[in-house]
């Protein structure tokens, strides 16, 4: 019978008449989206960026890299300029399969938890049999589960192999500790208090938690549920804070392991928010979690602590300067050569009896860089930041002993460096120009030398695209280290000698150079194997420019086509948004297929992610804050004229099937656009929107937008909030919308898409709902199922047909 006509049998039987039945075809444009799968895409393409581990002693590195023809394990010796593999892995498949009696072969070696060890020659890896484990002596029962694993030590100079017959399992790091520098002792949280136990008997917690040996000293006795130690986010109506489990603290450490100084939030004026997990087992769980919401007063309070080790006391620094201030410790950056070691502490920006921390006010016109002296009764404010409206922050790095230290700040309107000595006076700037510093990546004391990310400086290239530098502390010298007309995502080896330069564009394969601190090449190190994905049809996205609604200021964007593109046909266009300010839509590095761009394209539409003003913080700061005060509506004009000049450009636009999406904020941003806009844009689909910012958090919502600070005749402080929601606005739609969001959404409330339905409701609108139960503000392992419920929708409003089957297409 041919499927792909209307049929039917008329049979008569008892006088009943049986209606005909319709079989529908499968739609190319579906057939075309089922190749790009989230599954089939796992098997096309698999590393994209080198990501070295650099030995502990030298300068080489060692990567591991995966193709179609599996996985890859190589050494580079930048000294010698040479890439060779760790191992033969025919020979070590052999080897491995004599020992663990499993079969194995090159392109499947099952080798997990590789490491060199502090020697540079020694790696350890373990491999897990097919052979259920033997219980050891002191096991009560045997896991059925658990399946035997073999340990070996490799020595990659003689290339030889040693099964350790007698290996355990590397001790587990336990999350709660916080491991002082010297490795001597481990500070953490219990029953919301603050604890210490010496490195001997966190190994007798590593091997039984419950150990009764344990010596624990307790440092504090005051702390509460919301006003404590180790207090998680949020917590279930199944859970208690005070069992005596074990947690982390936020933190850092004095060089000299004798101090610890931890920030703890006063969190009992904070009123609570509720999400309901209706699929829980066995019964639907209440999760409860301090929220603040936007000109909310009741707000957490911070407050400073330093402990010292050598006595066990616990000292409040006064820190006070504005009502409902924020403060932030400065961390001293982590090493390379730290990433691979059991221990990496966490150590305070300064020296052992000094640190560094950011105090800001609530509404972020004020920001103090402050630094601490043990023995003092208060921080001392040495660098003030001031502007009228919020402002960014990175970290501060210090060099020359504590001495002097480097400052990132826009307060000439755009990102720039500066230098300092240690009581706040500016020695001299370091960077300047109509262009963006993005953060320094490391400081070579001993050359006075800042290597940092920027972008916007070359001129006649994408703003976006991020190179490396390297400056002198005094500003001279200013030297770009990377080359080519790409996003360059780098790694910096300790001593600053050597670089791994990982570069693309959305429209290249990926590569990694190594190039020395001068930015001269040393060598090629790796490129991705586009093979699969090629041969299942794959092309490149599209760069563009168009000019912003106010015909002045360039955007930037991406268009994504399907891979089957015909030049003769017209198009619907699906424009996928995201606000900002901290980030926007468009990812300019290459970047996996995404369900919200080219896969969406792959059925049937023509999709683009672009950029606006009030975007991106990367660009000015005038940019950036384009959209202060008024986040509903600023980027929506600059969007419709984005389509409209693409639409120009294109005669395989259709500018008359406008579709737009977009997550978190990009749902609030469709759902504002569809209604804003209503004749132009056709068909929304809106995920996880904070649709009405009042009841979405203070931080982001403030921040952005805005909040007055209010002071009273007497000297009391208020804050005023008010901003423009799309529950106004919603009686205005036209066209199709269809709200998706998480049931358990702990960060964008699922009230906010509530709201949104009880506003289209009232207003007598017809609107599309989908609930993913038990999923997050992202969707997890739903995403697949919203991405097809998504093509439906778009497929049905943008091009009058869609699929009907009841199962959607497989995963």
């Amino acid at each position: 019978m041919n499927l792909k006509k209307l049929f039917f049998t008329v049979l008569i039987a008892g006088g009943i008449l049986y209606t005909p039945l319709i079989a529908q075809e499968r739609l190319p444009e579906y057939l075309q989206a089922e190749k790009f799968t989230g599954a089939k895409l796992k098997t096309m393409l698999f590393s994209t960026t080198v990501d070295p581990h650099w030995f502990q002693k030298g300068n080489c590195f060692w990567f591991e890299y995966k193709t179609s023809e599996g996985t890859f394990w190589y050494v580079v010796n930048p000294a010698s300029r040479s890439k060779e593999l760790l191992f033969d892995r025919d020979e070590m498949a052999a080897q491995l399969t004599e020992i663990v009696k499993d079969p194995f072969e090159a392109r499947h070696l099952p080798i997990r938890n590789l490491k060199a060890k502090e020697d540079g020659r020694t790696f350890t890896f373990e491999v897990e049999s097919s052979r259920d484990a033997k219980p050891k002596k002191d096991e009560k029962a045997k896991d059925k589960n658990k399946k035997e694993v073999f340990y070996f030590s490799y020595d990659y100079p003689t290339r030889k192999l040693t099964w350790l017959e007698n290996g355990e399992e590397e001790p587990k790091r336990l999350g709660w500790a916080s491991v002082s520098p010297d490795g001597q002792t481990v500070v953490y949280a219990k029953d919301c208090n603050l604890y210490r136990m010496s490195i001997d008997d966190y190994r007798k917690a590593q091997k039984d938690e419950k150990d009764s040996t344990i010596v624990e000293v307790q440092l504090t006795t005051d702390g509460t549920p919301d006003f404590g130690y180790g207090i998680p986010y949020s917590m279930l109506n199944t859970d208690t804070l005070c069992n005596g489990k074990r947690r982390g603290v936020w933190g850092c450490w004095s060089p000299d392991s004798k101090h610890f100084v931890t920030i703890v939030s006063d969190d009992r004026a904070v009123k609570p928010l509720w999400v309901i997990n209706s699929v829980a087992e066995p019964r639907p769980t209440l999760e409860t979690y301090k929220y603040q919401m936007p000109g909310e007063m009741e707000a957490p309070e911070e407050h400073l602590y330093l402990f010292d080790m050598t006595d066990n006391s616990r000292k409040e620094i006064k820190v006070s300067a504005w009502k409902n201030q924020t403060l932030g410790l400065e961390y001293k950056p982590y090493e390379q050569r730290q990433r691979d070691m059991e221990f990496i502490p966490s150590v305070w920006q300064g020296d052992n009896n000094r640190f560094f921390l950011t105090r800001s006010s609530r509404d972020l016109h004020r920001i103090d860089v402050c630094t601490y002296t043990i023995g003092q009764d208060s921080i001392v404010p040495v660098v003030k930041e001031r502007m009228n409206t919020y402002q960014e922050t990175r970290p501060v790095y210090i060099f020359n002993g504590g001495k002097e230290f480097i400052q990132w700040s826009e307060r000439d309107g755009w990102a720039h460096l500066y230098l300092y000595d240690d009581r706040g006076n500016l020695k001299n700037r370091i960077t300047k120009g109509a262009w963006h510093v993005e953060r320094v990546v490391k400081v070579d004391e001993a050359a006075r030398t800042i290597y940092f990310t920027a972008n916007g400086r070359e001129k006649g290239e994408n703003p976006y695209y991020e190179h490396l530098y390297k400056v002198n502390a005094d500003g001279s010298g200013l030297k770009r280290l990377t080359e080519g007309d790409f996003f360059h995502q780098v790694e910096v080896d300790d001593e600053a000698r050597f670089i791994v330069d990982n570069y693309s564009r959305v429209n290249t394969i990926p590569r990694a150079d190594l190039i020395d601190r001068n930015g001269n090449k040393v060598m090629t190190i790796q490129e991705s194997d586009f093979s699969q994905l090629q041969a299942a049809g794959y092309q490149f996205p599209e760069l563009f420019t168009v000019k912003a609604a106010d015909g002045v200021t360039d955007l930037y964007g991406v268009m994504y086509k399907p891979y089957n593109f015909d030049s003769t046909k017209v198009y619907p266009i699906i424009d996928y948004v995201y606000p900002g300010p901290q980030v926007e839509a468009v990812y300019y590095p290459f970047t996996r297929m995404s369900v919200r761009t080219d896969r969406l394209a792959q059925a049937g539409f023509i999709v683009i992610s672009v950029g606006q003003r009030g975007g991106h913080p990367s660009r000015s700061k005038w940019y950036h804050n384009y959209g202060y005060g008024n986040m509903r509506d600023y980027p929506l004009a600059d969007h419709k004229a984005a389509v409209e000049q693409l639409a120009a450009r294109y005669k395989f636009i259709d500018v008359n099937k406008v579709g737009i999406h977009g997550h978190s904020g990009g749902g609030f941003m469709s759902t504002a656009a569809i209604c804003q806009y209503p004749d132009f844009y056709k068909a929304a689909v809106s995920c996880a929107g904070n649709h009405d910012n009042r009841i979405y958090n203070r931080w982001w919502s403030e921040t952005h937008h805005g909040v007055k600070e209010e002071i009273s005749e007497k000297g009391d402080t208020t804050f005023a909030y008010k901003i423009a929601t799309n529950p106004e606005i919603v009686k205005q739609l036209k066209g199709h919308l269809m709200l998706v969001h998480g049931d358990i959404d702990n960060n964008v409330h699922p009230g906010n898409t509530i709201r949104v339905v009880n506003a289209l409701i009232r207003a007598n609108k017809r609107f599309e709902m989908l609930i993913l139960p038990g999923q997050r503000h992202g969707f997890g392992d739903m995403d697949e199922y919203f991405y097809w419920r998504m093509v439906d929708f778009f497929s049905e409003h943008l091009k009058g047909r869609k699929e009907s089957f009841v199962d959607i297409p497989q995963r």
